[in-house]
């Protein structure tokens, strides 16, 4: 099995398209998945790699161990079931894994072949909806053996697992999914014992770009790149072509006073408004801090901005505190370029960072480990 051009460094999204590609074409193909670190890596439980005969797309780590899963890739194709893999990259000169590929971590690798049961996986992804998929590893229930959790629903129970082992899981699906993580669960009980994956697959989230400006395309792209959904509102109907912005998902028009009525924004949608339009940035912030967005970034100097709120208050309307702390201006993160490119880099990274809930700051200065680590128990 090989890889094709830059499918090592593709978004997520991406990933999951190929996915639901291969199921509708019935392409024959592999899902890798982490589904346990121990130490560092360079990825996260829950990171995917889907490999095909003729090629593949996305990653599980930084090249340390691609070849070598696309080699039991093709025997797990041969085999027809599915494999779990350990590799120990720590440094250990007794271990050819630990032979200076830098993750300094054990990493354990799901290979499975694709079929049906991924459906309703990639269908929640498709419709937005966040869900928990459960497999089986290994214990006294067949390895591969999988059901769903839906957030307020539970388990689906089919009978793809025994209820013991859905009893002991208790809230760790529940848990995984609305932390958006994904993490291997060991139960042991009087009916049997088994090792559990739980994926927490959550739809990404959405960056709103209100603008078609020229500036506007390296946002869409970088963000798109950073596995948001993207979205471009342009305010005159004529510059709201698609062609204009091909890495967008979506490529709309609206006033600036009706924006919120045109799109749906909710907690998981950041918005960025850049039409350079002193009347329509401020219609479109006002429409913005209308709804749950957490996150408005305003393109200007924070000295147009108090302009705004003296016309806000010219108008008799005060904005609220918790609305103030919702907008960014000058939208982005002190990066210190100027270019196009530059500056998107610095918008992107701070939509990031306030989807994340994370601080900016250089990693050096960051104490603890990079990645969040989510710790699951069982019901006992």
């Amino acid at each position: 099995m090989t890889t094709e051009g830059n499918d090592w460094s593709v978004p997520e999204s991406d990933v999951m398209a190929r996915l639901r590609g291969a199921l509708e074409d019935g392409t024959e193909a592999v899902l890798a998945t982490i589904v346990r670190v121990e130490g560092s890596a360079y990825r996260r439980p829950g990171a995917k790699m889907l490999l095909t005969p003729d090629g593949g797309v996305g990653s599980i780590t930084a090249g340390c161990l691609e070849d070598e899963v696309r080699r039991l890739a093709q025997q797990v194709l041969e085999e027809g079931r599915p494999r779990v893999e350990t590799y120990d990259l720590m440094e250990d000169d007794d271990d050819v894994w630990g032979l200076g590929v830098g993750c300094n971590g054990v990493i354990t690798v799901l290979l499975e072949p694709i079929d049906a049961s991924l459906r309703p996986a990639v269908a929640a992804y498709d419709d937005g909806q966040p869900v928990g998929v459960v497999t089986v590893l290994d214990g006294d229930v067949p390895a591969g053996a999988r059901a769903y959790y839906w957030p307020g629903e539970g388990i689906d129970d089919d009978g793809s697992l025994p209820s013991w082992l859905v009893a002991a899981l208790g809230d760790a699906p529940a848990d995984l999914v609305e932390r958006g993580g994904s993490d291997t669960v060991a139960v042991e009980t009087d009916s049997g014992e088994a090792t559990v994956f739980v994926d927490g697959l959550t739809p990404p989230p959405e960056l709103v770009v209100l603008g078609t400006g020229h500036d506007v395309g390296p946002v869409t792209e970088l963000a798109k790149a950073n596995d948001f959904r993207v979205t471009v509102v342009g305010f005159r109907g004529a510059s709201a072509d698609g062609s204009r912005f091909p890495r967008a998902d979506r490529v709309t028009s609206s006033s600036p006073a009706q924006v919120a009525e045109a799109h749906e924004f909710d907690d998981r949608t950041y918005a960025v408004v850049m039409s350079h339009n002193f009347v329509d940035d401020r219609l479109a912030l006002e429409a913005l801090l209308d709804t749950e967005v957490p996150y408005v970034g305003l393109m200007g100097p924070r000295e147009r901005f108090e302009e705004m709120l003296e016309a806000f208050e010219d108008e008799g309307t005060t904005l609220p505190a918790a609305d103030l702390e919702r907008v960014y201006t000058p939208t982005g993160l002190d990066l210190g370029g100027g270019t196009p490119y530059n500056i998107a880099h610095s918008i992107v990274a701070e939509a990031l960072a306030v989807h994340h809930g994370r601080d900016p700051k250089h990693l050096s200065d960051r104490e603890g480990p990079i990645h969040e680590r989510v710790e699951i128990e069982p019901e006992p």
